[in-house]
């Protein structure tokens, strides 16, 4: 079935409807953002289906994430009579997403925007709020919606595809040549291996972009509330960025918002050419789940012994500050699971493809153990060594 998730286990709450594989969470956006995508294409009839439950679980998967910052990517296409819901469905729908599921929903990319979306969006706008109304931009290509929020995790299906090309057949430009990659500065921080980064950095295993965010927010931001759960102005980013990627000094008390190298950390990880616990590590993560709860921890060691000495450096790095986060939950809320939560998918995600959000829980859980257990996971290397 197009859409099926290998990781999905028919114990799972809402098989029925997740095996279809409509909704999908595909990493996160340049602000550290988590896309959840909904695919209108692999909807299948309506005697199929049940809407009910599909409703269900849309609330049961953005349960999981409403309380941090996130964009939803709407795919319109595909969507016909035969599996569309009615019209009192959609009303009683949006009635159920409340302001818990609106508040933090920074963006909606509706791709493929049909006529019918007009219809809707008459109908419906006088239960939508202003607010929520600006948080809404129209693709009529995928082009647009790369150039708004460039992904590389985000998979757009198959059908979704094939149906752009069939759109930009007699409307592409001449092509252009494209110029050859530049080779990464010297001082580069953002995009590079961590071999790269030790080599330019005298053999450091701590790059100093992770140093400089850690330190300052260790000495500033630990009783935040909601400390990484929020976003930050994206032209900020790319100008800490490139300041940090030109060697130059970065003072973040010059932007007044310690949201900022909260963003930076994230994204120094997510913008890592392989993430920092490895794809190797992807597939044994992903079994946390099966293997008895007493046993957990042992087996994180275990797996964490197989990481390169770099990776192995930077993670207990960041694990080691996230478990100090995590003890002043009591302020700024952000307890390991929480803090799981916004990570997970910054530390590991498969080498192709997107995670589904099945996958999550494992990858999730594994998160939280290295937070939560710190001293007892990351132990076992030291003696060894």
């Amino acid at each position: 079935m197009a859409g099926q998730d290998p990781t999905l286990s028919t114990d799972h709450p809402f098989y029925d409807v997740a095996r279809h594989g409509i909704l999908q969470v595909a990493g996160a956006d340049q602000l550290g953002r988590l896309i959840v995508t909904f695919s209108c294409c692999r909807m299948p009839p309506s005697h199929q289906l049940n809407h009910q439950r599909l409703l269900e679980y849309l609330k049961y998967t953005l349960d999981q994430y409403v309380e941090n910052d996130y964009t939803i990517v709407y795919f319109h296409y595909g969507l016909n009579s035969q599996n569309k819901p009615s019209l009192g469905w959609l009303q009683s729908a949006y009635k159920e997403f409340d302001r818990k599921y609106k508040k933090n929903l920074k963006a909606l990319y509706v791709v493929h925007p049909t006529s019918l979306i007009k219809v809707l969006w008459s109908i419906f706008r006088p239960l939508i709020s202003h607010k929520f109304g600006n948080k809404v931009t129209y693709c009529r290509q995928l082009r647009e919606l790369r150039e708004r929020l460039p992904c590389e995790q985000l998979l757009v299906p198959l059908e979704v595809v094939r149906y752009d090309e069939k759109l930009q057949r007699g409307q592409l430009p001449p092509p252009t040549k494209t110029p050859p990659p530049r080779p990464p500065l010297p001082t580069q921080q953002f995009g590079v291996s961590l071999q790269y980064l030790r080599d330019k950095n005298q053999g450091e295993l701590i790059p100093p972009v992770l140093r400089a965010t850690v330190t300052y927010l260790k000495e500033k931001g630990l009783r935040t509330e909601g400390l990484f759960r929020k976003s930050a102005s994206a032209q900020t980013i790319r100008q800490v960025q490139r300041l940090f990627n030109q060697g130059k000094p970065v003072n973040f008390d010059d932007y007044g918002d310690i949201h900022i190298p909260a963003v930076i950390l994230k994204t120094f990880l997510r913008e890592l050419p392989e993430p920092l616990l490895t794809f190797r590590a992807y597939e044994q993560i992903l079994g946390i789940t099966s293997v008895e709860s007493s046993l957990r921890v042992t087996r994180c060691r275990q797996i964490l012994q197989e990481l390169p000495e770099p990776n192995h450096a930077v993670l207990r790095y960041v694990a080691d500050f996230l478990h100090a986060v995590s003890q002043e939950s009591i302020f700024n809320k952000m307890n390991s699971s929480n803090l799981a939560c916004v990570f997970g998918l910054n530390l590991i995600w498969p080498s192709q493809g997107v995670a589904s959000p099945s996958a999550l829980v494992p990858l999730n859980l594994f998160t939280e153990l290295l937070i939560e257990y710190y001293e007892k996971v990351f132990s076992a290397r030291e003696a060894g060594r």
